[in-house]
């Protein structure tokens, strides 16, 4: 079945620009190069699901006209990609139905700390929003969410497990530096691939271009789009740089996929 995936935000977890930063790419004028947090949402079978819910998400919302969800897929738990789990009070609000939330188990751990106004069981209140965390039951594998079908793998950023996760013909790796050589045979067969890229300059926590241009050589995708960008990394410059199968998205692209 055909859909659709649009990058809500395709920065770094400082944004671009970085606030006071007067470097060129900051003070570009390319819409390009103005990147809120990742983040981005699966249009799918009449589904619309939400990946990763950070501190940009009320204006990616508003901007790109978000007005329900059916689900949310939360790769890991940093605050670049969890901030915003409020913000889901309102679509509880206009439906009165829980938004169900697929996570690690360390990931829901860590967000019960965080939201504990959430999740802890108290009086409902209609001002907090009622979030159902669906814990993934193995570093590996499939589950139906929302109708659909996902396949998960997991892989490590400092210490703290990050989810990839594939739907078809589409995958989104984010958040990655390392990982085991299991995460091949869970991208076999991609055609679309959603992968994070820093920067030029080494990371210990996350790919540089180079990196991530090797990563999608041997996934063997046939288009690959860079995420996560930082302000090190000029749109045009960048896509200047690298092969014609690989290219620097921007907030508010979107692309086909095809599921399962």
């Amino acid at each position: 079945m055909k859909g659709r995936f649009r990058f809500l935000g395709t920065g770094g977890s400082m944004g671009i620009p970085v606030i006071g930063c007067r470097c060129k790419v900051c003070q570009s004028t390319h819409s390009e190069d103005k990147r809120l947090r990742s983040a981005g949402i699966i249009s799918l079978k009449d589904k619309k699901i939400l990946v990763d819910c950070g501190p940009d998400f009320r204006e990616q919302a508003l901007r790109y006209e978000i007005d329900h969800l059916d689900g949310v897929v939360i790769t890991h738990a940093h605050h670049d990609h969890t901030s915003s789990i409020d913000e889901l009070r309102v679509f509880y609000m206009r439906s009165g139905e829980p938004i169900p939330c697929l996570v690690s188990k360390e990931t829901g751990d860590d967000l019960k700390k965080r939201f504990d106004y959430i999740f802890c069981k108290r009086k409902k209140n209609v001002l907090i929003p009622k979030v159902d965390l669906i814990e993934l039951p193995d570093d590996r594998g499939e589950i139906t969410f929302e109708g659909l079908r996902f396949k998960y793998f997991t892989y490590e950023q400092a210490n703290m497990k990050v989810n990839g996760f594939r739907i078809g013909n589409f995958a989104y790796v984010t958040d990655i530096h390392d990982y085991p050589e299991s995460i091949f045979e869970d991208l076999r067969g991609v055609e679309v691939l959603v992968l994070s890229a820093l920067r030029f300059t080494p990371s210990y926590i996350h790919f540089t271009v180079d990196e991530a241009v090797d990563f999608a050589n041997r996934v063997g995708a046939k288009k690959t789009w860079l995420t996560h960008i930082a302000h090190e990394l000029q749109h045009e410059h960048t896509n200047a740089y690298l092969p014609s199968d690989v290219r620097v998205a921007y907030d508010g692209f979107e692309i086909d996929i095809m599921g399962e």
